[in-house]
């Protein structure tokens, strides 16, 4: 990976920005069997363990700090009780979100500094993405909600891989590299300038 092509995955229409969770996760999922409620915990305890993060039972500001959703049609969102007043313009959002066919959609809420305080996110289970296993979706969206990426970030080439034997979901090996540097202690918490990339490239060669 190349240091430009670091600097493109956290690049949208504002320019560049990255940010990163300053605090333990918390998440809650909603919308699934309990059985597969330790897959996907599984798979986020993962992404954020190669963080450095830690998934907590609970937030002492907000109780849960990352909602993930799994649902059918985006004006299911309309019936889930209290989510309008988390986010703000819910029926605008879902008009969109339907417009576009989309298939996922997340909101991220920061801190004073603009690290990453907490995240929605919504997965529409149709178009394909119903047919794959838990794990895969969790794993590819844990890694998604680890850093504030570009809105493009991902969208010609995925961050999993298959591992060679087991044929099994696994995060690119550059893609790891790049959240643990990322991570690093001594990296912001928050950037906006391009060069943190070069930054983050560097580190990712260590």
């Amino acid at each position: 990976m190349t240091p430009e092509e670091v600097q493109a995955l956290f690049t949208g229409e504002g320019g560049y920005g990255f940010a990163r969770w300053e605090r333990p996760i918390v998440p809650v999922v909603f919308g699934v069997e309990d059985a597969s409620l330790p897959v996907i915990k599984g798979a986020f305890e993962a992404v954020a363990g190669l963080a450095g993060v830690e998934v907590a039972e609970t937030d002492p500001e907000l109780g849960a700090n990352l909602m993930l959703f799994f649902l059918r049609d985006w004006d299911e969102l309309i019936e889930v009780p209290n989510l309008d007043a988390m986010l703000p313009g819910l029926p605008q959002i879902v008009a969109r979100l339907e417009r576009a066919g989309a298939s996922q959609y997340r909101a991220f809420r920061f801190d004073e500094a603009g690290a990453i305080r907490a995240c929605f996110s919504f997965l529409r289970m149709a178009g394909g993405m119903e047919k794959l296993p838990a794990e895969t979706l969790a794993l590819g969206e844990a890694v998604r909600v680890m850093l504030t990426w570009g809105e493009a970030a991902f969208a010609e080439a995925s961050p999993l891989g298959k591992h060679p034997e087991s044929g099994a979901s696994v995060l690119r090996p550059e893609i790891a590299a790049l959240i643990r540097a990322g991570y690093d202690p001594v990296m912001p918490a928050v950037a906006s300038d391009p060069a943190h990339a070069l930054r983050l490239w560097g580190r990712m060669q260590g």
